[in-house]
């Protein structure tokens, strides 16, 4: 069995079954607005291929901006831990898909994020958890990379912090400009990693897939 609870899943052995969560007045009120939209674009709202799309886009819109419903800030005191490291500390590949709130298209890529402890450190997954929950907002790339920064610097009140963030945007590849292979990255720095030597040490370990 594989239950399903807003979005996350958990393998069982038996039988398949999914549950799921969402708003039912936001889910109606949104798929309402999904059937207009599909007749306004010339389709007919009540063929048996569109009959559900309205509910599957208003349910998929709720998850993927989940991330205004939770406090990226209590994620990190959640597993704060009194230690004197203080040396840098990389999680990178954080896989990032994230919607564009100038088209609300997808914008799909990774982020590369480094602090410098000063007295404490937090559980490495719960880094990857604020990515996460600031990617599922409507974003622009350089808004996400500073607001990933300063949630950790305001919080754990490192020494330093670090984030990179590279990404695909499907407003540039689907439309407009059409270009498939363009890039963007942005970074963000704070204390220790202003200094050049630090922010290089950054770079390195990152790697050289970087544009």
């Amino acid at each position: 069995m594989e239950i399903y609870n807003n979005g996350l899943s958990v393998q069982h052995q038996s039988n398949y079954q999914r549950v799921e969560q969402y708003n039912d007045e936001v889910t109606q009120k949104l798929a309402d607005l999904y059937k207009q939209t599909l007749v306004l674009l010339g389709e007919d709202a009540e063929r048996e291929g569109l009959l559900k799309t309205p509910e599957r886009v208003a349910k998929a819109m709720q998850f993927l901006t989940q991330g205004y419903n939770t406090d990226p800030k209590e994620i990190l005191k959640s597993a704060m831990f009194k230690e004197e490291y203080r040396q840098m500390v990389l999680v990178k590949d954080i896989e990032i898909y994230s919607m564009c709130e100038h088209h609300m298209l997808p914008f799909i890529g990774k982020a590369h994020v480094a602090y410098i402890p000063d007295g404490y450190i937090t559980g490495l997954s719960k880094i990857a958890r604020v990515v996460e929950v600031y990617a599922r907002r409507l974003q622009v790339q350089e808004r996400l990379t500073v607001q990933i920064r300063d949630c950790i610097q305001e919080t754990l009140n490192p020494l330093g912090v670090a984030v990179i963030i590279e990404a695909h945007h499907l407003c540039m590849q689907m439309r407009g400009v059409q270009k498939q292979n363009s890039a963007t990255t942005t970074s963000a720095f704070t204390g220790a990693f202003t200094k050049k030597e630090t922010r290089e040490e950054f770079v390195h370990l990152v790697g050289t897939q970087l544009h």
